[in-house]
């Protein structure tokens, strides 16, 4: 009988290293490791978010950040892809929520054992506190508009009509703040912006 092995998966082979020596303290592991996750969750929200790029790397952004803010979370022992994967499932639920799209939360979730995926701490004072300090180096405009929409949850219309500006201006500041946010993160070193 001839039996078939699974050949492993190229991203766990890739970055699960990179992670590995990142939380050692090497940054250019770091960056290389955010590269390959950031890639492969855009994969999977490409094929889960039936609108426009923009959204698509909003959600990357927000994973990313959650990534950096939830590192300490990861198991070593634990397959990365499952722990990514699944903090970019909640981003990706999040996302539907806010905007709407409840029928998109009924796709598969790729080929990821259910069981093995990690719930994200939320509440962590130690995250609360990088994302605070990290939020507080944005322009005002910016903060705001991240802190209603990722934080506290709002629609954009809500955010919009509390902060007196349009839909499109708000977005446009999320943006913004996001990739900026995204890459302080990856940033070897944070203290040199």
């Amino acid at each position: 009988m001839d039996m078939q092995v699974s050949s492993p998966d190229p991203f766990e082979t890739a970055a699960k290293p990179l992670w590995e020596a990142a939380r050692a303290g090497d940054d250019a592991a770091y960056r290389a490791a955010l590269a390959l996750i950031a890639a492969r969750v855009r994969a999977y929200l490409r094929r889960r978010m039936e609108h426009g790029a923009a959204d698509v790397e909003d959600v990357v952004q927000e994973t990313l950040l959650a990534i950096h803010l939830q590192r300490g979370t990861h198991e070593p022992g634990w397959p990365l892809a499952n722990w990514v994967l699944s903090i970019a499932r909640y981003k990706w639920v999040d996302h539907a929520r806010r905007h709407g799209r409840r029928g998109a939360l009924h796709d598969p979730l790729d080929s990821v054992d259910e069981t093995l995926l990690v719930q994200p701490h939320d509440g962590s004072a130690d995250a609360r506190h990088d994302l605070a300090g990290l939020l507080a180096q944005l322009p005002a405009a910016q903060q705001q508009a991240i802190a209603l929409t990722k934080i506290e949850g709002l629609s954009l219309e809500e955010a919009a009509a509390q902060t007196g500006v349009t839909v499109s201006a708000l977005k446009v500041q999320v943006h913004r703040g996001l990739r900026k946010l995204a890459a302080w993160v990856a940033a070897p070193a944070r203290g040199a912006r």
